[in-house]
């Protein structure tokens, strides 16, 4: 008799922008002719960088020859672009990291998944609440939590509220936890952590010998240079720390699908019997078992993103979602909404109307201004009375949806 991952049937509802994907569906079809602006999914809608597309250009055409055709290459990423990525992102702000501690993949939304792999199924996960979903339902289906109740929260795991009252910044564990989930710039929220609030994370990992989980797929978005954009800014992270960074939201490669995480060589996690063990070889053999590596042609196109051209013309990209940012926040405030994050983000979070849940929000929106947004309630039990708007799209739709939800 084969056996199901019961696991699988401790989710609750669907994933969060599926189940929004079907709610924009099925009213696009009863009704046809209305104007809908999704502000909703974080998906890109401006054209690759023309350095990128001019990259994957001359790589294809390398790939139409005997001598530039290119089959498997290194599981862990070619050389060309793991040096870029360790020059630019790394020492170019004074961090040590090395081009073999690089991981290149798919996009960072898989590896912060398939992280977890690699632990302990008894460690206690730690989240702060609203999070991306991903951290926590593949938790679940690792069978690393207990079942979940009515507000979606998951027993063995802690929550960390971030909400108004905190500034959206959460509190050390008061319990011992193992692994512990963050990322900034925030996703949902669009709040940044200074390099003091990082401090009290990498002192509190180093002292509970924990592993911190960072996310870092927003940073190209942060304005101000006192600012951490890695953890590895921090002294000490190396120890404790694995970074996720993606070039969907810094390059517009949601589509090309690209990022990297990085394994410093100091990091370990332990045995039941004490013993310290290095996890860069263990993630790098349990990458190069399940992954054959990201496309000559696609890490061709992200190591363009690092030339001088790339450089310039992903900036002004970013800059205009980061305008949308500013419409979004100004117009919203003047509206009377109570609004946070979309300055070193490209997400704006706000208060839904008192006695409007975050669902019934997205329903009202949708229905009667024909736009599209995120529920802060499916991002955890915290976010309720809260609903993500993106600023991914182009100004005048931005424009539009503001007047629309104006009129409301």
């Amino acid at each position: 008799m084969i056996y199901v991952n019961e696991n699988f049937a401790k989710l609750k509802a669907g994933y969060l922008f599926p189940e929004i994907g079907r709610r924009v569906a099925a009213f696009a079809q009863d009704n046809p002719d209305a104007p809908i602006i999704k502000l909703g999914i974080g998906d890109v809608t401006e054209p690759l960088a023309p350095a990128v597309v001019e990259a994957m250009h001359k790589a294809v055409d390398e790939m139409a020859t005997h001598e530039g055709l290119h089959g498997y290459g290194p599981e862990q990423g070619y050389a060309f672009l793991r040096e870029a990525i360790v020059a630019n992102d790394y020492a170019a702000r004074g961090m040590d990291i090395a081009a073999d501690e690089i991981f290149v993949s798919d996009g960072a939304k898989c590896d912060t998944g398939n992280m977890q792999e690699i632990f302990g199924i008894d460690n206690v996960v730690a989240v702060t609440d609203p999070v991306y979903p991903v951290y926590v339902d593949t938790n679940v289906m690792a069978g690393r939590t207990g079942e979940g109740d009515d507000s979606g929260r998951y027993g063995k795991i802690v929550y960390m509220p971030c909400t108004a009252e905190n500034n959206f910044v959460p509190e050390l564990p008061t319990e011992p936890v193992d692994m512990i989930y963050l990322c900034y710039p925030n996703n949902p929220t669009g709040t940044v952590a200074t390099k003091e609030q990082l401090k009290k994370w990498v002192d509190y990992a180093i002292e509970n010998k924990a592993i911190i989980l960072f996310d870092a797929a927003y940073e190209a978005f942060i304005c101000d240079d006192s600012l951490p954009h890695s953890i590895f800014e921090i002294e000490g992270a190396k120890k404790v720390a694995i970074e996720f960074r993606s070039f969907s939201k810094t390059a517009g490669f949601t589509g090309v699908r690209c990022g990297f995480t990085v394994v410093p060589k100091e990091v370990v996690a332990y045995t039941k019997a004490g013993e310290a063990v290095a996890l860069n070889p263990i993630w790098n053999r349990r990458h190069c078992t399940k992954f054959n590596g990201v496309s000559y042609i696609t890490q061709k196109g992200a190591e363009a993103v690092y030339s001088d051209e790339g450089k310039q013309q992903i900036q002004q990209t970013i800059g205009l979602y980061q305008s949308n940012s500013d419409m979004m926040r100004q117009a919203l405030t003047e509206q009377g909404y109570t609004v946070y994050g979309g300055e070193h983000a490209p997400y704006v979070w706000l208060h839904t109307p008192k006695g409007v849940d975050s669902w019934a929000f997205f329903d009202l929106l949708l229905n009667r201004a024909n736009v599209v947004g995120t529920p802060g309630a499916g991002f955890g039990a915290a976010g309720e009375g809260y609903f993500r708007l993106s600023a991914f799209n182009n100004p005048e739709n931005v424009k539009e949806a503001m007047d629309r939800i104006a009129k409301l």
